[in-house]
C-alpha cells in the first residue's frame, strides 16, 4: 500500500505490548512515510518503561519507518477534563519530539474511544481500527489478568518476562535432571500454551564432560586416562557456568511457554563453587544476584535416592552436606522453595501441585492509573 500520510502517531501504555498494539503499528507503517510510537508508562506500574520500550523497539527493529520513544506518564486519566487532556497531549508531544526530524503528526492510529479526539488535538486524521477487538481480541487488561491465556499474542521478549521460572536443584545424583525433565514433559502434555514448555539443561555437566574429553585428548601417551577426579576447576570456570546457564535460560524463556523449567541456575552454582573452591567469588555472586525473578525453587532431597556414578560425579559422601547447604541458601533468600522427597512419581506429583499453585496465583501486576 502506498503511503497516504506523512507522519503517523501510535500512542499507548503497552502494558504489556501485544498483537493488537502491533496491528496498529503495522497499519501505520504501511500507510505513512514515518511512524512514531510513544510508549507511556506510570511509575506505579509493574513493568518498567525501559522494558516496554525495548520490547516494542525489538519487534520493529527491521522497519526503518518506525521509531519508538517513551515518556513517564504519572498524570491522571480523565476524559472530561480539559486540563488533563492538555497535559496528556503535551506529554505525547514531548515523546514525539524525541524522534529526530519527525515533523507534524498527520494521522493518529488508535483502537480506543479517545482516538478521534486525540487526532483532533493534533490536527491530524483519525485512523480508528478494531474498536470492537474483533481482528485481535486482546487487550492489555486481559493479558495482565491471564498471560497464559493470551500467550500467542505476545512477542518472545514479553513471554520471557512473564514466564514463571521454576528451578530444580540439589546434590549430585539426587534426581534433579530426572525431575526437571519429567516436570517439563508433564506440562507439555497439557497442550495449549504449555505445549512449548521449555527445559534448560545443566551447563555445568556439559562443561565437565568437555573438560574431561580435553584432558583425555591431551594426556601423555602411556598414562592412565584421566577421570573426573583429575580435573582442575578454577573460579573462571564457575563464572563461565553462570554465564552459559543464564544465556541458555533466556533463549528458552523467549521460545517457551508460561512455565520454564530449569535444571539448576547461578544460585546453585554459588554452592558448587563453595564446594570446589572453598568460597564464592564476587563475580559469581553478582551473576546470581542478577538473575531474572524466580517463581519457585524445588530442592531434590538425597534421602531415598540411590547414588549412581556415571563417571562425572565425585562422591556419594558429599550429598548430605550439599543438600544441607542448599537448604541454608534457599532459606536465606526470598523465593518460595520446596524440598521434595519420595519416589520419582511422588516428587513429580508434588512439583506439579506447586506449579499449579503458582499458575493459579497469576502474575501480580499493579493496575495502571485510572
Amino acid at each position: 500500500m502506498s503511503a497516504r500520510f506523512g507522519h503517523g502517531l501510535v500512542i499507548g501504555k503497552f502494558y504489556p505490548p501485544h498483537a493488537g498494539h502491533h496491528f496498529l503499528i503495522r497499519a501505520a507503517a504501511d500507510a505513512c512515510e514515518l511512524v512514531t510510537v510513544v510508549v507511556m508508562a506510570a511509575d506505579r506500574e509493574s513493568i518498567p518503561l525501559a522494558a516496554r520500550l525495548a520490547w516494542v523497539a525489538e519487534a520493529w527493529a527491521g522497519e526503518p519507518r518506525v521509531r519508538v520513544t517513551g515518556v513517564v506518564d504519572n498524570l491522571p486519566v480523565d476524559y472530561e477534563s480539559a486540563e488533563v487532556w492538555a497535559a496528556q497531549v503535551a506529554l505525547m508531544r514531548a515523546g514525539v519530539a524525541q524522534a529526530p526530524a519527525a515533523g507534524p503528526v498527520t494521522a493518529v492510529f488508535s483502537s480506543e474511544p479517545y482516538g478521534v479526539e486525540l487526532a483532533r488535538r493534533f490536527g491530524a486524521a483519525p485512523v480508528v481500527l478494531d474498536r470492537a477487538r474483533e481482528t485481535f481480541p486482546v487487550s492489555g487488561t486481559a493479558v495482565r489478568a491471564d498471560p497464559a491465556g493470551h500467550w500467542p499474542e505476545l512477542e518472545p521478549p514479553v513471554r520471557a518476562w512473564f514466564a514463571r521460572r521454576v528451578v530444580v536443584l540439589g546434590a549430585e545424583s539426587t534426581g534433579t535432571t530426572t525431575l526437571s525433565r519429567d516436570l517439563a514433559a508433564a506440562l507439555r502434555a497439557r497442550g495449549g500454551p504449555h505445549a512449548s514448555t521449555g527445559w534448560v539443561p545443566e551447563y555445568g555437566r556439559e562443561l565437565t564432560a568437555a573438560k574431561l574429553a580435553v584432558a583425555r585428548a591431551t594426556a601423555a601417551p602411556g598414562r592412565p586416562a584421566p577421570t573426573v577426579f583429575d580435573l582442575e576447576w578454577d573460579d573462571a570456570d564457575f563464572e563461565l557456568v553462570c554465564r552459559r546457564q543464564g544465556e541458555a535460560e533466556e533463549r528458552a524463556a523467549r521460545a517457551g511457554g508460561p512455565v520454564l523449567v530449569c535444571d539448576t541456575d547461578a544460585l546453585a552454582t554459588t554452592v558448587w563453587q563453595e564446594r570446589y573452591r572453598g568460597a564464592v567469588t564476587e563475580p559469581v555472586r553478582t551473576l546470581a544476584a542478577g538473575l531474572s525473578p524466580r517463581a519457585l525453587y524445588l530442592l531434590t532431597s538425597d534421602q531415598g535416592v540411590p547414588f549412581h556414578d556415571d563417571g562425572l560425579r565425585d562422591g556419594e559422601h558429599l550429598r548430605p552436606w550439599m543438600t544441607g547447604r542448599f537448604r541454608e541458601t534457599l532459606a536465606a533468600g526470598t523465593t518460595p522453595w520446596l524440598e521434595l522427597t519420595g519416589d520419582r512419581e511422588e516428587r513429580l506429583r508434588l512439583a506439579l501441585a506447586a506449579v499449579d499453585r503458582l499458575l493459579a496465583e497469576g502474575v501480580p501486576l499493579a493496575d495502571p492509573p485510572g
